[in-house]
């Protein structure tokens, strides 16, 4: 079972992910800010994480850039309200890009993508 981080600052979205995600199979922990993620992040090891970009007064952006730095081997999805996102470049460090919407099938499927590309990469050793 694939354990994500699901960060973003609305309630109600972190449940909506929880309850899909967890219909999925997967083991869904969720975060409201940068600082509760990061505490998650020390206690735990996921094998993926869904940032929301615009969290209240911080960047999902930041903690993509933290990710990438500390735990390259993680994958992140962004999934944002916001698709002009995907021109920025900081964006482009993201393993996916999803745009929230009512219907969860675009993320689920993103989120299947990026963990059979990372299950590939484990087996041939990169």
């Amino acid at each position: 079972m694939s354990r994500l981080l699901v960060v973003d600052d609305e309630a109600n979205i972190r449940l909506l992910y929880t309850d899909a995600l967890a219909e999925e199979g997967y083991e869904v922990v969720t975060a409201a800010t940068i600082a509760e993620a990061t505490e998650k992040l020390q206690a735990g090891a996921f094998d993926l994480a869904v940032l929301d970009i615009k969290l209240k007064n911080e960047s999902g952006i930041e903690l993509l850039q933290k990710l990438v730095k500390e735990r390259h081997e993680m994958p992140v999805i962004l999934c944002s309200a916001f698709s002009c996102y995907k021109d920025d470049f900081s964006a482009w460090l993201a393993d996916g890009y999803v745009v929230k919407s009512g219907d969860l099938s675009e993320l689920k499927h993103e989120i299947a993508r990026v963990l059979a590309k990372k299950a590939q990469k484990a087996k041939a050793g990169l």
